[in-house]
């Protein structure tokens, strides 16, 4: 039962991403990116990570992806404004894809396993408590990178609006 679902949720991971970048339509494909993260969710939730899918659903499905979806209806993509891609642009993108997949597969194959023996302290890191402590801990210092991420999302979204104004023209 456990691998039927590992292997339908694979599925739909993997067919939604695909899908993200297949679809010409942005809406769709960020629709079709959301499917993705709520799958990948499930994923979290076979690991027993109940409190990372939760919270991957409300910051990527929730929060992230609607600002997403503000800023491509902000900046009113259409298909008449979009210039033809040259050929070569297209071969260029696709050799370095093609290049990066292959060390990255390159990487993957190569690597170990870092941890030796796995040791078990007995504590609950599935609790909200521990993991608050772990991350935003002054020993650990976790607290300044959640704040950059907030600064950054604000600065994205100041940059969306701006991007959409429309500029007056004074004849």
């Amino acid at each position: 039962m456990i691998t039927t679902l590992f292997y339908i949720l694979s599925a739909l991971t993997l067919g939604s991403a695909f899908m993200t970048i297949l679809t010409k339509n942005t809406i769709h494909s960020a629709i079709y990116l959301v499917i993705c993260f709520f799958s990948i969710a499930g994923h979290y939730l076979m690991f027993n990570a109940q409190f990372l899918a939760i919270v991957h659903i409300i910051v990527y499905s929730g929060a992230i992806m609607i600002l997403l979806l503000f800023t491509i209806m902000l900046m009113n993509l259409n298909k008449e404004d979009e210039p033809n891609k040259k050929p070569w642009t297209i071969v260029a993108a696709v050799a370095s894809f093609c290049l990066v997949a292959f060390v990255l597969l390159a990487a993957f194959l190569k690597s170990q396993p870092i941890i030796n023996g796995y040791e078990v302290s007995g504590q609950d890191y599935q609790s909200i408590r521990v993991l608050g402590q772990v991350l935003l801990d002054e020993k650990n210092g976790f607290m300044i990178p959640f704040e950059f991420a907030s600064v950054l999302l604000l600065v994205s979204m100041i940059g969306a609006v701006l991007l959409s104004k429309k500029e007056k023209r004074i004849y």
